[in-house]
């Protein structure tokens, strides 16, 4: 079968029922049908939009109703409707006519256009109907004119006015007019009006109550009022009414189902005399849910969004001094689930002669029923249907159209559809034709697959080159088609002819089946041995006569290896060879390798164990016991070794008082590989211990364990004895002496001090006395009767809550020295300045008293003041400079020796007067004149005042840049010639000198390079500005 055009195809391709209605055909489909197959698929109508219940407002001012219908379909669907299983001739009814698909009612009326209505639409391929909708129509209508009756009540009688609505449709509010006011009439606890009767109660009638009534009834949807005629009330005075008890006139129903989240609304409204008071409450004795609503009279009690909680048994009280009336209703949850799908239709493109289920399914409360239609007719014939499941066995073309399942319940129903199209076609390999090539390895196993489209399904034989095939030993053809051939051999290559018929037409498809030998892998990994950081090759190379060449895939402990991101494996080689290189071997890499290598025929692969060997893995479950002063017991479980035998294992100690861990010694010394116990000796008593086990093999040392918990050893009498015991010094009549404290890990217990003992030279008894301090380091014992330097011997122990430990080695200490008895001489002075003065003396000879002279100080106050308020200089020498001193003013001057002991007596004061201070003028009107790589200076002489220093010549400073060295020149002159290279700028300036010092400095002035200012001059306004300019980014030239 070949179709004349590209886009045609054959009725041998395809042919469904809705073909039928337009073409014919033969068995032998001789003639071509062309349609389409783009996004234009031809099918069945789909309904976008269905009709719903509906309530339209009917006024004057709606004139039409617009009932919504749209389907899909191609070709196009047309539509017509019903009306209470009525069909609409909108033809020849005015009232109807069709919007594309959509139903329009013009001028509608309650009575004629109320009803249930239904869509229907239609095409080549079948017929579907909508959802039923209830199309209902709001109105009000006016009341009656004619008058109403008088009605006369007696004072404090109870009176009931009826509104008697006229007819109507919808939500509907009523109200009562008093008298034609504007308001309407308010309810209040005497006055009530119900809105399921709009009746109007009056509990307890008053004289102001007559007048005119008048009931105004308003409809909710089309906004529509209309008002009743007047209800005259006259009130009669005659008789006055006497008191009674409460009459319930206005009572919700004994039961009422309310289903979840809705709205539900109780009135109750009671007649008496005097006017009874209306209450609410459960007959439980729970209280009423806080979400209720009560108006102001009391009269209605609303429950909004309805929960299964909210049910039971309410009671409405009305209550007056006369007695009490109650009245009862019971609320019942009513459980409704709406309907909806949880299975729904699917279309169906069915084979012809093959058997088809469909099955919808719909959950709700109460349970739905099912029905099913087709082309929007109840189902008959030999199609089988139970509840929500549809069945056909050998579907036939006339089976092909629209079907739809309903499911209903009292609460609606819900319709889903689906199209059935039964496809009737010749085998057709084109989609799915038999593989062109299939390789296959030589004692393997190929499945050659034939699966043409056909409907009804072919009928298929299996041919190899002119040849058809049986079902033999090897050769097997499968029940859908398929041909099996096992233990494969050079001879059942050649070519395969699938052969497929049925009552429409014959096809065929071909394909080649190729025999190689088998992959074989000639050099396989081998099992190795290596060490942790070692480098080596697994190899793996095949023989194969298959191309293109050979995949080589690797595997490690089941998971492939991806060398893009493993930095330790490589694949090298090429062609028929993958080895697969393992670079710096971890422990991590012990496992099996896999090489896998893909040929277009088969898959082979081969496999080794890799064994690294490394260091020791931690020991394990490290515990601590049999605990002493010096000694505990360990012991510990062995880790993994990591494929080489411990050999031994070290134990390791940590203190808060070690740098970081610290080999310990044990009993054994060294503790061989199969022991995992030891005995950790000479530790210090009274100290908190980690300890922690690390093993050793062939390859190196492993990890150490986890650290054991802290523990502290047993205390015991101190071991060590203070070091460095030494003394001396201190004031007259003191013996001092010192020494190293003991370390705290030392001290093995608590309530550590320390024994000091001394012997005075001479004596047999020793002096002892107790420091309860662990961190003494120094004891001082006086005694005025002790002579200066006088020989001790002396020794320091130790102490705990345990007892007394070791002394210290006896040494010899003295005793302090007296001070000094004697003053320096020959003390005298001379000012250097006015702010300097230098003092000499005579030092004390050595050998003239018992006392070492270790310094001497040096006392000045101004005349007039008290020596208590002496500035202090202390000196080492028998000369002292004072600066920072007063000018032209008299100082006193004391000098006295110091040693050990301490300060001798002061020499006799000295006094000397400060030289006149420096002028506090500057050199002025410098001038400068750079010629010849020389600088001529000028200035004007300083002339002192009469309390400052005569000037005596001047100091010329001057260097290079503000970075160089430093050059003074001084002289008696005015002027000064100064020798400079070229090339850099200088910076000087001019002070006067005096004996009272240097004088006010002129502030830098700077001299531009050479280069730039030769023959260059400067008058002294010039060299001001120049200086003021410079100074605070330069500073003043020391």
């Amino acid at each position: 079968c070949k179709s004349p055009a590209s886009n045609c195809v054959s009725l041998c391709s395809i042919l469904t029922l809705s073909d039928l209605f337009l073409h014919s055909f033969s068995a032998t489909c001789s003639a071509p049908i062309c349609f389409s197959h783009t996004e234009n698929t031809r099918h069945g109508p789909v309904f976008t939009q269905e009709p719903s219940d509906s309530i339209f407002p009917l006024s004057t001012d709606d004139k039409q109703v617009f009932i919504n219908c749209k389907a899909k379909g191609n070709p196009p669907p047309h539509y017509r409707w019903k009306m209470d299983g009525r069909e609409i001739n909108t033809e020849s009814d005015p009232h109807y006519s069709l919007v594309e698909g959509n139903l329009l009612i013009n001028n509608p009326h309650v009575i004629n256009h109320e009803g249930v209505y239904q869509c229907i639409t239609t095409n080549t391929f079948g017929t579907v109907v909508s959802r039923e909708a209830k199309v209902q129509f709001a109105f009000l209508q006016n009341f009656s004119r004619k008058s109403r009756n008088t009605v006369s009540v007696r004072e404090g009688q109870a009176v009931v006015l009826l509104c008697g609505p006229p007819p109507h449709y919808g939500e509907i509010k009523y109200s009562w007019v008093f008298n034609g006011q504007r308001s309407f009439l308010q309810q209040d606890a005497r006055r009530f009006i119900s809105q399921w009767t709009g009746n109007l109660y009056i509990a307890k009638v008053e004289p102001s109550d007559a007048g005119n009534y008048t009931c105004v009834v308003r409809n909710m949807m089309t906004n529509a009022t209309v008002i009743s005629s007047p209800t005259p009330v006259v009130v009669r005075r005659d008789i006055v009414m006497g008191e009674y008890e409460p009459k319930i006139e206005v009572q919700f129903p004994d039961t009422l189902h309310v289903s979840k989240g809705s709205s539900v609304k109780l009135e109750c409204f009671a007649l008496g005399n005097p006017v009874p008071s209306i209450s609410w409450r459960r007959a439980d004795g729970y209280p009423l849910p806080g979400k209720i609503k009560i108006n102001l009279s009391s009269g209605v009690l609303e429950i909004p969004y309805f929960r299964p909680e909210d049910a039971g048994v309410y009671e409405c009280v009305a209550e007056n001094s006369r007695g009490r009336n109650v009245a009862r209703g019971q609320l019942i949850f009513h459980n409704v689930e709406h309907l909806h799908w949880v299975q729904t239709l699917k279309d169906a493109h069915m084979a012809i002669d093959a058997n088809l289920q469909w099955e919808c399914k719909a959950i709700g409360k109460p349970r739905p029923a099912y029905k099913w239609l087709k082309n929007g007719q109840p189902l008959t014939g030999r199609i089988h249907v139970e509840a929500g499941r549809l069945t056909i066995t050998r579907i036939s073309l006339l089976d092909a159209g629209m079907y739809q399942c309903i499911a209903e319940s009292e609460h609606g129903a819900l319709y889903a559809s689906a199209e059935l199209k039964v496809v009737a076609s010749p085998p057709d390999f084109s989609r799915r034709p038999v593989k062109k090539s299939t390789v296959i390895q030589r004692g393997g196993e190929v499945v050659l697959e034939c699966r043409p489209h056909a409907s009804p399904r072919a009928t298929i034989s299996w041919w190899k080159e002119d040849k058809l095939l049986k079902d033999s030993k090897r050769q097997t053809i499968m029940e859908d088609g398929t041909l099996r051939i096992t233990n494969i051999s050079k001879s059942d290559g050649g070519r395969y002819t699938c052969l497929a018929r049925n009552r429409f037409g014959t096809s065929s498809s071909t394909g080649i089946l190729v025999v190689k030998e088998p992959t074989k892998i000639t050099v396989p990994p081998l099992s190795l041995d290596a060490t942790v950081g070692q480098s080596l090759v697994l190899p793996c190379e095949v023989s194969s006569d298959s191309s293109p060449s050979p995949i080589f895939k690797w595997f490690f402990n089941g998971k492939a290896i991806d060398f893009s991101r493993q930095e330790h494996f490589e694949m090298i080689g090429g062609g028929f060879a993958g080895d697969l290189m393992v670079r710096n071997i971890q422990l991590k890499h012990c496992g099996k390798y896999v090489c896998m290598v893909h040929t277009e025929v088969d898959t082979v692969s081969a496999a080794a164990d890799l064994i690294v060997r490394g260091p020791p893995g931690a020991p394990e479950s490290l515990v601590v016991t049999d605990i002493t002063d010096t000694t505990v017991q360990l012991s510990w479980g062995s880790g993994p070794d990591n494929h080489s035998p411990v050999t031994m294992y070290m134990v390791q100690a940590r203190t808060p008082f070690s740098i970081g861990w610290q080999t310990v010694r044990t009993v054994p010394d060294s503790v061989p590989g199969q022991m995992m116990h030891a005995t950790v000796k000479e530790l210090n008593p009274w100290v908190d211990y980690e300890f922690r086990v690390v093993a050793i093999n062939s390859v190196g040392v492993g990890e150490p364990s986890t650290p054991s918990k802290q523990i502290r050893t047993k205390a015991a009498v101190p071991k060590v004895a203070p070091i460095n015991v030494s003394g001396g010094g201190g004031a007259r009549g003191e013996l001092v002496i010192m020494w190293e404290p003991v370390p705290e890990e030392q001290q093995s217990g608590e309530d550590f001090g320390y024994v000091v003992a001394f012997l005075p030279l001479g004596s047999s008894t020793w002096i002892q006395t107790v420091l309860a301090s662990p961190d003494a380091s120094r004891y001082i014992y006086r005694n005025d009767s002790i002579a200066p330097l006088s020989q001790f011997e002396v020794k320091v122990g130790v102490y705990n809550s345990m007892g007394e430990g070791p002394f210290s080695h006896v040494v010899k200490v003295f005793s302090a020295e007296e001070e000094p008895s004697e003053a320096p001489s020959r003390v005298w002075a001379r000012a250097v300045s006015a702010s300097e003065i230098e003092v000499y003396w005579e030092p004390i000879p050595p050998g003239s008293s018992s006392e070492k002279i270790i310094a001497y100080e040096v006392l000045f106050w101004e005349e007039g003041s008290q020596q208590n308020e002496a500035e202090r200089v202390r000196v080492i020498d028998a000369t002292s400079l004072l600066s920072g001193l007063k000018g032209s003013t008299v100082y006193l001057i004391s000098v006295r020796a110091q040693n050990s002991a301490g300060l001798g007596p002061c020499s006799p004061a000295f006094n000397i007067t400060t030289k006149k201070p420096p002028p506090s003028q500057p050199p002025g009107n410098i001038e400068w004149n750079l010629t010849n790589s020389k600088i001529f200076l000028n200035w004007e002489h300083v002339k002192a005042m009469e309390n400052e220093s005569e000037v005596t010549g001047y100091k010329v400073v001057y260097r290079q840049n503000w970075h160089g060295r430093t050059t003074v020149l001084e002289t008696n002159k005015t002027s000064v010639v100064l020798q400079i290279p070229s090339g850099e700028d200088y910076l000087i300036e001019i002070k006067a000198l005096t004996e009272g010092g240097d004088g006010t400095s002129s502030g830098p002035i700077r001299i531009p390079k050479m280069s730039s200012a030769q023959n260059d001059s400067r008058n002294l306004v010039d060299l001001c500005n120049m200086s003021r300019r410079t100074e605070n980014v330069i500073g003043a030239i020391p």
